[in-house]
């Protein structure tokens, strides 16, 4: 199992992204924030602070999406996820492109379970388009919290316990280095008994 790379500590020498360390197979990579604007890109990035904004971000990220979301969260945040404008915009996504997919990453899934959540209701119904894993227990001390449209926008916070973060709508070279890192946790984080349980 690879070791997972503390994003908060991660500095690199001023290039973008972030590289695989062929040693370990860790993913090196930096906050968004330390990124410069990819060149030629007519990027939006902009400095995210309160709940509303990081609210506000996520749906506009979302509703951007033609193929995917990619969302890695420690426990569905429901004052982002669980909210009338989000799911609307994944069920407009889902419903209306009969090959695009939504793929979560939960690391707390036991505390969704508790608290409930319509994200939770909507993927018990779409199964084929929604799909759901519990971070493995190697990742889970990452305490970031992302979501990705496609491959293009993003909306990433450090530290998941707060609503400092950043929102970039055009910028594949960042938001491809984050799904890496998501594709990476993805294949280790196999479906487990909580997230079983969320579907029903």
């Amino acid at each position: 199992m690879s070791r997972l790379a503390d994003l908060a500590g991660l500095r690199g020498s001023g290039r973008l992204g972030g590289t695989m360390n062929s040693a370990s197979n860790s993913l090196d990579l930096r906050s968004v924030s330390d990124m410069p604007v990819a060149t030629g890109a007519s990027s939006s990035r902009s400095v995210l602070t309160t709940l509303d904004e990081v609210r506000d971000a996520c749906v506009s990220v979302a509703a951007t999406a033609r193929r995917s979301l990619t969302i890695y969260t420690p426990d569905l945040e429901p004052q982002l996820y669980d909210t009338h404008s989000f799911l609307e915009v994944v069920k407009r996504l889902v419903l209306g492109r009969s090959y695009a997919r939504v793929r979560v990453l939960i690391a707390e899934p036991t505390r969704t379970i508790r608290e409930g959540n319509r994200f939770l209701a909507m993927g018990r119904r779409l199964t084929s388009y929604i799909d759901l894993r519990n971070v493995h227990a190697d990742y889970r001390n990452n305490a970031a919290a992302f979501l990705i449209a496609d491959d293009r926008a993003l909306v990433y916070r450090l530290q998941a316990t707060r609503w400092d973060g950043m929102a970039e709508m055009n910028d594949t070279a960042v938001a491809r280095k984050y799904l890496a890192y998501f594709d990476e946790v993805w294949r280790a984080s196999e479906p487990e008994p909580e997230v079983r349980m969320m579907r029903g």
